[in-house]
């Protein structure tokens, strides 16, 4: 079987982020520029050997006052390390559409195993003939395993950013 080379389609794709605030409400951030590949035997995503990347700059959580802090020493420290990466270690077959994906995670500068849950919609050809692949990955991580340290407690006792992050995605990938 030949290796199949995929892209993901960036107006077709979302990667966002969510996290608690004041541990009463939950703030979603998005990433507005990012790149990956796909590398499968034929359509068989459960080898698929998957990189991704993402600009810092491009974080939007609705709040140029929030973004300018995440973008900051505080969090990302977006001057030193510019970009967030990811690179699989495997693909694993849950049966059916279901997978988990393994791999290494980096955000500034500290690289991290990380497990996500991928389900898979299936190929399909777009009107003019294009294969599209369509992928919903959904995990778990703690911010601080990566340096994102930052937080400030509040007057119940609680602190104003969770330690855990949420990372939702709703990928597309087109057939090179």
């Amino acid at each position: 079987m030949s290796t199949q080379k995929w892209a993901i389609d960036p107006s077709h794709s979302e990667i966002q982020f969510k996290v608690k605030h004041l541990m009463i409400t939950t703030v979603t951030g998005s990433f507005g520029k990012f790149e990956g590949s796909a590398e499968t035997e034929g359509n068989d995503f459960g080898t698929a050997k998957i990189s991704f990347s993402a600009d810092i700059d491009s974080i939007d959580t609705k709040s140029e006052q929030r973004d300018a802090h995440l973008k900051s020493p505080d969090f990302f420290d977006a001057g030193s390390h510019p970009k967030l990466s990811f690179e699989s270690t495997e693909m694993i077959s849950k049966g059916g559409n279901d997978y988990t994906l393994k791999g290494i995670l980096s955000i500034r500068g500290v690289s991290k195993p990380v497990e996500l849950e991928v389900e898979s919609a299936g190929i399909a050809n777009d009107p003019w003939g294009n294969a599209k692949a369509g992928f919903t990955l959904s995990g778990k991580i703690n911010r601080k395993d990566f340096g994102l340290v930052w937080n400030m407690p509040t007057d119940t006792g609680g602190v104003l950013v969770s330690e855990e992050v949420r990372i939702l995605a709703e990928v597309q990938l087109a057939k090179a």
